[in-house]
């Protein structure tokens, strides 16, 4: 932010299901982040303008709310258990946050999050602005902070790559339990319940996304979350699922045989995905770009397609007509973080941005071919496969998070089987 600055940051609020009844509260990841502060209705002020450096408004203790929704740390809790150098209940933000932005040179506050605390900056600022006569100066205008702030959260911390390992780690083990009970006739939400349960039983959160466990022809739908069709025989199952840990995602794919052996059909559309994915992870280093990685992968792809027989042509002009879309339709990677897609800019200036030491992002090719793709030689339709692992970039190279989950066919029945 610079000297002379305030960042007047905003949590989440209980997001309402229905009627009286909430969805689960999860912190907003900026918020989290920034304050470790995992209750509702909070509002931080960070600054540099001399003032205290870091103060919440949060929810006051109150006898009655608590029996009803449980225990809130309160304005001593705010500064005992999370460090706050001052703390308010948010009732006096009207009369703090003026306070808090009357020396600021620069004023960060993401505007349209919170219509009342907007007024609160908006106001404050006008304020000052009318007594520009009398000397008073206010910032110019609000900034957002958010790129100040998503730029920090590209770069993680050992802290932070410490529960990422943790959550590769629960994942592993979730996932070998899913992938054992993957057989004959079980359902695909009977796969996704011990994924759950894993995740939590090991101290996770839960699942990081909305878990996919999609069966045959269920797996050539990228985003597929019904997960209530029946495992066959002979099918694949794709399951792309994570743990969430101290709110760190997990972001795992793998494409495993239903009964424990893979077919003639699904093996050969499979090792194309898993070459293509070998030629993405050996360009993972510093200086790569994401496009590369990805432009590699498309050609691996394609030439797998043209031995399949899905298409047709020279390598290069398959490859220059983005032919491979009629198979593979997503990018290879995406940053992972506290969000499964997480923040950061992919761009540096008009340029891709190279990797640097510290980030972290998935890679993840796949080839779909639908059920009724005429084109398509008829043993392949219905065939989905992606393979996905979580990749830390290194000072010299790259760290899979997700070697604990096998790839190679061989390895993968014999886990299974195990």
């Amino acid at each position: 932010m610079g000297r002379d600055a305030v960042a007047v940051v905003v949590g989440a609020r209980l997001a309402t299901r229905a009627n009286d009844t909430e969805y689960p509260f999860r912190q907003d990841s900026d918020f989290w982040y920034l304050t470790g502060f995992d209750h509702p209705d909070a509002i931080a002020v960070l600054r540099t303008d001399g003032g205290p450096p870091f103060t919440l408004f949060v929810q006051a203790r109150e006898k009655e709310a608590e029996i009803w929704t449980g225990y809130r740390p309160g304005v001593e809790g705010a500064k005992a258990d999370f460090g706050a150098d001052e703390a308010f209940p948010v009732s006096e933000l009207a009369d703090e946050i003026p306070k808090c932005l009357a020396k600021a040179k620069r004023v960060y506050h993401q505007l349209g999050r919170d219509a009342k605390l907007d007024a609160l900056v908006v106001g404050a600022l006008d304020s000052m602005r009318r007594r520009s006569r009398q000397g008073v100066v206010a910032a110019p205008g609000i900034l957002d902070p958010r790129e100040l702030v998503h730029e920090l959260r590209l770069f993680k911390s050992e802290d932070e790559l410490a529960r990422m390992r943790r959550a590769a780690a629960i994942t592993a083990e979730a996932h070998r339990e899913a992938a054992r009970l993957a057989r004959d006739g079980v359902f695909e939400y009977e796969l996704e319940a011990v994924l759950d349960y894993t995740y939590r039983r090991r101290g996770g959160w839960g699942p990081a996304y909305g878990t996919i466990v999609a069966g045959g022809a269920n797996a050539t739908v990228l985003h597929y979350v019904r997960n209530d069709a029946r495992l066959r025989a002979g099918d694949l199952v794709l399951v792309d699922s994570g743990c969430e840990l101290e709110g760190y995602a997990s972001d795992v794919t793998r494409t495993y045989p239903v009964g424990g052996r893979y077919s003639a059909p699904c093996r050969a559309v499979y090792e194309v995905v898993l070459e293509a994915q070998r030629a993405a992870l050996a360009l993972c280093r510093p200086g790569a770009t994401l496009p590369e990685i990805h432009r590699a992968t498309v050609r691996t792809l394609v030439e797998g397609m043209v031995s399949l027989g899905l298409l047709h042509g020279t390598v290069d002009d398959l490859v220059a007509k983005e032919a491979h879309r009629a198979y593979y339709m997503h990018n290879t990677s995406h940053w992972l973080g506290l969000d499964v897609h997480d923040a950061g800019s992919y761009t540096k200036g008009d340029d891709a941005r190279p990797l640097e030491p510290g980030m972290v992002f998935t890679v993840e090719p796949g080839l779909y071919v639908a059920k009724d793709d005429a084109n398509a030689p008829e043993s392949l339709r219905g065939i989905g496969v992606r393979i996905e692992d979580d990749v830390v970039v290194t000072a010299d190279g790259c760290e899979n998070l997700n070697t604990a989950i096998p790839k190679r066919i061989d390895e993968v029945e014999a886990w299974i089987a195990g």
